[in-house]
């Protein structure tokens, strides 16, 4: 996104999202100053400006029902409208600087060469978390399954048999999936590189 579009994507979000919420009512956090207030709502809007005029406005309704404060006639602090808003639309910005770390530490080459790895990246892109040893362990559970329905797949493929068009479908997700942790674990590389 350059400038321009991202100027224009928080514009959006102030006339989409902000000022909706404040017509409504709503006021800044109670133990937040006016300053600290503005700067909070410029950060979200520079945040945000990635979405969707739909999705602003979806987002406007889930802020306006869930509202923060004792009276419930507060707009929420900005992290918890950012969860909100990546559960509607994820920011096409790449990797996360946490995805990227992930994969470029030993657990996430570790995840690639076991074939764990789409697992592990719908984990953190989902909990925004480290993964512990136990998720780790239930991951690889799961991955291990994804593996070897792959297999199986591959398999009847190189014998010749016909494969149902859903069968093919999650192979190519997964491999599609598989393709992007490489180029996660790629790219967090040459970020260490540099």
């Amino acid at each position: 996104m350059d400038s321009a579009e991202q100027q224009a994507g928080a514009r959006r979000v102030r006339e989409l999202l902000v000022e909706p919420l404040e017509r409504r009512g709503l006021a800044r956090p109670a133990k937040m100053t006016a300053a600290k207030y503005k700067e909070m709502i410029d950060d979200l809007c520079a945040r945000l400006a990635y979405m969707t005029p739909l999705n602003l406005k979806a987002l406007e309704e889930r802020v306006a029902e869930q509202p923060a404060g004792k009276d419930r006639d507060r707009i929420p602090i900005a992290n918890e409208i950012l969860k909100w808003a990546l559960d509607m639309q994820d920011p096409d910005t790449g990797p996360s600087p946490l995805m990227r770390a992930v994969f470029a530490h030993a657990t996430g080459r570790a995840a690639i060469a076991e074939g764990w790895a789409p697992e592990l990246l719908e984990d953190v892109r989902k909990n925004r978390r480290w993964p512990g040893p136990y998720v780790e362990a239930q991951l690889k559970e799961v991955g291990r399954e994804a593996t070897r329905r792959l297999t199986i797949i591959e398999e009847r493929m190189a014998a010749g048999r016909a494969q149902a068009p859903e069968v093919m479908r999650w192979r190519e997700a997964r491999k599609a999936e598989m393709a992007k942790c490489q180029e996660i674990a790629a790219l967090a590389r040459q970020e260490g590189a540099a």
